[in-house]
């Protein structure tokens, strides 16, 4: 195993009893999970890879670069045309006003 196959087992096992429990959980074949441990993350599908990072919170770039990071929920981009407008700081400040209005209207899953 490499660095970011090490770094994810260690994770599994830090929050699971093993690595059969959290395939189970996640419902993924043992064997997939097996296999990314020893074929490597890069070779693993996109789909299973970003299965595993999103149940385990954390970023999949992040982990393929070989580092645990927690994975970025937060809406902090925001894309927006101004068409040539100039904004004050004041009609930016309603901007995000209206942004968290938006957010926190959201359906909670």
């Amino acid at each position: 195993m490499g660095l970011s196959e090490d770094l994810l087992k260690d994770l599994i096992l830090s929050k699971y009893k093993s690595v059969r429990e959290f395939t189970t959980q996640l419902e993924m074949p043992y064997s997939t999970l097996d296999s990314i441990f020893k074929r490597g993350v890069r070779k693993a599908s996109v789909d299973n890879l970003i299965k595993i990072c999103d149940s385990l919170g954390i970023s999949a770039d992040a982990l393929v670069d070989g580092k645990i990071e927690a994975k970025n929920t937060s809406s902090d981009t925001i894309a927006a045309h101004k068409d040539g407008e100039n904004f004050t700081p004041e009609e930016l400040a309603k901007i995000e006003e209206y942004k968290k209005l938006l957010l926190a209207a959201r359906p909670k899953d």
